[in-house]
């Protein structure tokens, strides 16, 4: 539980910086290769968070790691206090909640949409016309999209102006972003609570929008002036479901028409704008990945120190009452990583002989106990030390640790 927190906090702060790293680029890349390149840019922000999911390398790591034995019975834990446990299930508890709540009303407001479309029709050129119009022409759905447009589309629209939306909708459609969207419905949900989110989906919206039209317009760019008229006569919309792709919306309206009325500039091969886009985000996943679980601060651990690191205050965890009614016993290993100022920055379970039963109340007496940081050539450095602590139900019980 307690890991699961960390990793929140880590992804959260790893989504920040990968926000203001798109943001700042932003202009740069406009520039360099267009609407498009900046809407490919976006897979910075799960690529770095499937980064922190990947696991760094293990057997290193705890080579010349100092050793702290600890043994736990019952009668040292009788009284006390269970508070330190406590704030970790309201935590994750204030989190589901939000995260349900927010996953919620996006499903209701894509229900809602689809349900104020009404009835659907097939049209013979693969489209689907609604009886209602909540906002149409748009792809609508995730699991099975279909482009819908309005009861008056075809009066409202002449041919060829009908073909420049189907056509957009279809890029839509062939380019998956109705599955864009339906990620960020996800990253929306988990990361309920992130104050940068907002901003950045609004902005990928946008950009989703401005690519598909520089995708729709590059072959015939004789039709520019037609498409942005044809942009003006459809109804202005707010878009509100997760899994719909407008293809008029408020938002990023002028933006739109601005870039159809701007003469076609010159931008980067598509090859060397790749390279751009995948070397961004491979740079920054590789330094998200190496810098989780306290990396930077392993290698000092490996070269000899004038003094490793000291805990003063150790009290035992709690016997888990569970564990203690069925008499239980196991071994807990764990490495924590202390900085130079002697702060725990991460505690990890390297191994447990009863998995699920004591790693909770070993991880929460770790982060409580007071360490000094190890000393090299006369200063404080970050370390890390492995703990086992052995569960048993007395003090002459010999619990052998099977898992390492």
């Amino acid at each position: 539980m307690t890991e699961l927190l960390d990793g929140l906090w880590r992804a959260s702060l790893w989504l920040a910086l990968g926000v203001m790293l798109l943001a700042t680029v932003r202009p740069l890349l406009v520039r360099l290769g267009g609407a498009g390149l900046v809407y490919r840019s976006w897979w910075l922000l799960p690529l770095l968070l499937a980064a922190l999911l990947l696991p760094l390398p293990q057997v290193a790591l705890l080579q010349h790691v100092p050793t702290l034995p600890l043994k736990v019975v019952p009668e040292t834990v009788e009284g006390l206090p269970m508070a330190s446990l406590q704030w970790p299930w309201v935590l994750l508890l204030v989190w589901t909640l939000g995260a349900g709540l927010c996953l919620l009303r996006d499903l209701r407001a894509q229900h809602r949409f689809e349900r104020g479309m009404g009835g659907l029709r097939a049209r013979a050129d693969g489209s689907w016309q609604a009886s209602g119009d909540p906002g149409l022409p748009a792809l609508v759905g995730l699991w099975r999209p279909r482009i819908v447009v309005g009861p008056d589309f075809d009066q409202q629209f002449t041919a060829q102006e009908q073909r420049l939306i189907l056509q957009h909708e279809h890029s839509h459609r062939r380019n998956g972003d109705h599955w864009a969207n339906g990620v960020l419905l996800l990253m929306r949900a988990v990361f309920w609570f992130h104050p940068l989110l907002p901003w950045a989906a609004r902005r990928f919206l946008c950009d989703q929008e401005l690519a598909c039209d520089a995708r729709t317009i590059a072959p015939q760019p004789a039709l520019r002036g037609l498409y942005a008229s044809t942009l003006l006569k459809a109804q202005l919309v707010q878009p509100v479901a997760p899994a719909v792709c407008h293809w008029r919306s408020q938002p990023v309206l002028k933006e739109r028409i601005a870039m159809l009325q701007q003469s076609q500039r010159k931008a980067l091969p598509w090859v060397s704008g790749q390279v751009l886009v995948v070397g961004l985000c491979l740079g920054m996943g590789a330094v998200a990945w190496a810098s989780q679980n306290g990396a930077m601060a392993a290698g000092p651990t490996v070269a000899v120190m004038d003094r490793e690191i000291r805990v003063d205050k150790m009290p035992p965890p709690s016997y888990p009452k569970s564990a203690f009614e069925q008499s239980q016993a196991g071994v807990v290993v764990l490495r924590v990583d202390v900085d130079a100022q002697g702060a725990v920055s991460d505690v990890r379970v390297v191994s447990a002989t009863n998995p699920g039963v004591f790693e909770a109340v070993s991880i929460a007496a770790a982060r409580s106990w007071t360490y000094r940081p190890a000393l090299k050539n006369g200063k404080p450095v970050a370390g890390a030390m492995r703990i086992p602590i052995t569960f048993a139900m007395d003090e002459n019980d010999d619990v052998t640790e099977t898992a390492r």
